[in-house]
């Protein structure tokens, strides 16, 4: 049994709940490679190090579609660049958009937090006022008070 894993022993080297390497067996994204006498699920090095390759992927961004092909593209020979590149080239206007969606977030936070220092000397907090009313256009709406 020496570099088999049962299913805990995978998940803890992994860092992931045994509910998570299950999900990914059922997608296909690793096997385990034989049985125990007791029957349980052993999984060598090569799950081991495929579980490693799925979170990895996971921390970049790319969902498990994504790591599926990737995964099928590694496991082929030739590797196809291209289609990694096109992936990669998904995946990072995807992180650009989200960037440009969190700007835009960190400068509303930014005004509220102006309108909440502006509005604490009334004992009111003119966001959570602006907030209540959905229908208008919440900053405007609390600029226009302070």
């Amino acid at each position: 049994m020496i570099g088999k894993h049962t299913i805990g022993g995978l998940a803890r080297a992994v860092g992931v709940p045994t509910s998570t390497v299950r999900y990914y067996e059922r997608r296909g994204l690793v096997r385990s490679e034989a049985r125990s006498r007791g029957n349980y699920r052993l999984y060598g090095p090569s799950a081991l190090e495929r579980l490693r390759f799925v979170r990895s992927a996971q921390a970049a961004g790319f969902t498990l579609s994504d790591i599926e092909l990737l995964l099928r593209y590694r496991d082929g020979d030739p590797a196809p660049c291209r289609e990694v590149q096109g992936l990669i080239t998904k995946r990072l206007t995807r992180v650009v958009e989200q960037i440009e969606q969190l700007r835009g977030v960190e400068a509303m936070l930014q005004r509220w937090l102006g309108v909440c220092r502006r509005s604490e000397r009334t004992g009111k907090c003119g966001v959570l006022d602006g907030l209540a009313r959905a229908n208008e256009t919440c900053c405007e709406k609390l600029e226009k008070r302070s």
